[in-house]
């Protein structure tokens, strides 16, 4: 068996939450763009304009039905993925009050990649700290290891069926949801490899099992 040192855990902390604070404010950012956001931006988008909540309040309620998803799935939550659930909605509605709207083309086109490279940043930071995936990430992951379709396949027909149906609510669909399909894998990746936090084991001894 093995054992998990406990000595990164103040930094690995630190690094979820401001993760996950810098997530809801590149969300934000694309938003405030307005040349299309993200796939599940899309979706709470168009659920924002029927129902009298905040975007932020949506995502929560978005998230929180993801991981019932993960019930017959056999996911398992870590505490990372219910601080997800929780902090990113109220951080990118803090984000939405900050930035302003209604701003010229150019303008928006560099709130959209701010807000993509600020996501990805985020991405990196919150993954990096090893407390568990975000719930979409898990939900992907799970349908993966239930149906064996390749990762690819899974997050594209998610992403697909999201964006159709927030679309259809009203949800803004543009040329930054297709940079954003393009370009956030590779810079997530990136980030993910520079925030990454070494994880030191150790066998435990016979005595301590």
């Amino acid at each position: 068996m093995i054992r998990v040192r406990g000595r990164r855990l103040p930094r690995r902390s630190a690094q979820l939450l401001i993760g996950l604070f810098l997530y809801g404010v590149g969300i934000a950012f694309m938003l405030r763009g307005e040349v299309g956001a993200a796939p599940w931006d899309v979706l709470s988008q168009g659920i924002a304009r029927h129902i009298p909540l905040t975007f932020g309040v949506i995502t929560i309620f978005v998230s929180i039905v993801v991981l019932l998803f993960w019930l017959p799935l056999r996911q398992r939550y870590g505490i990372g993925t219910l601080l997800n659930a929780l902090l990113v909605g109220p951080s990118a509605d803090i984000g939405l009050l900050l930035i302003p709207t209604g701003q010229p083309l150019w303008l928006r086109i560099g709130f959209f990649i701010i807000g993509l490279v600020v996501l990805s940043v985020a991405t990196g930071l919150y993954i990096g700290a090893h407390f568990g995936p975000g719930p979409r990430d898990g939900l992907m992951t799970g349908l993966h290891a239930r149906t064996g379709w390749p990762i690819w396949a899974v997050r594209t027909g998610l992403e697909v069926t999201v964006v159709l149906i927030g679309w259809s609510l009203g949800g803004n669909v543009g040329f930054g949801t297709l940079a954003f399909a393009l370009l956030v894998g590779p810079l997530c990746q990136y980030f993910m490899r520079v925030f990454a936090i070494r994880m030191d084991v150790e066998p435990r001894s016979s005595a301590a099992q």
